[in-house]
C-alpha cells in the first residue's frame, strides 16, 4: 500500500506561483509512475501531468504546457509540481496518484493510489 500525502497548495493571484510536492511512503518509488490530476468544483477529475519512473518521460495537459513543471526525486521518495503563471481556471483541488505501470500514464483507472488532494485557489 502506498501513501501519498500532499502539500504546497495555497491561495495565489493570477500570474503567480505555488509549487506542490507529494511525499509517498514506497520505499520502491522508483518502481510507480506518478502524475498530478486536479478536479475544479463541478468538475470531472482531470490529468494535469506524468511522468515516469525515472523521469525520463513526461506529460503534460494542454492547459497547462509551457507553465507546469513535473519532476521527481526518487531518493527522497517525492514528486513535484512547479506552476507557474497561473491562472483563475487553474482553480481546483490537485491530486498527486501513484501506479506501478510503466511509462506516463494519464488515465484516473490507470492510478492505484490517491492522495487526499490539496486546495490550489488563484484569485484573478
Amino acid at each position: 500500500q502506498v501513501q501519498l500525502v500532499e502539500s504546497g497548495g495555497g491561495l495565489v493571484q493570477a500570474g503567480g506561483s505555488l509549487r506542490l510536492s507529494c511525499a509517498a511512503s514506497e520505499r520502491t518509488f522508483s518502481n510507480y509512475a506518478m502524475g498530478w490530476f486536479r478536479q475544479a468544483p463541478g468538475k470531472e477529475r482531470e490529468i494535469v501531468a506524468a511522468i515516469s519512473w525515472f523521469g525520463r518521460t513526461t506529460f503534460y495537459a494542454d492547459s497547462v504546457k509551457g507553465r507546469f513543471t513535473i519532476s521527481r526525486d526518487n531518493a527522497k521518495n517525492t514528486v513535484t509540481l512547479q506552476m507557474n503563471s497561473l491562472k483563475a481556471e487553474d482553480t481546483a483541488v490537485y491530486y498527486c496518484a501513484a501506479t506501478p505501470r510503466g511509462g506516463v500514464r494519464v488515465e484516473k483507472y490507470e492510478y492505484d493510489y490517491w492522495g487526499q488532494g490539496t486546495q490550489v485557489t488563484v484569485s484573478s
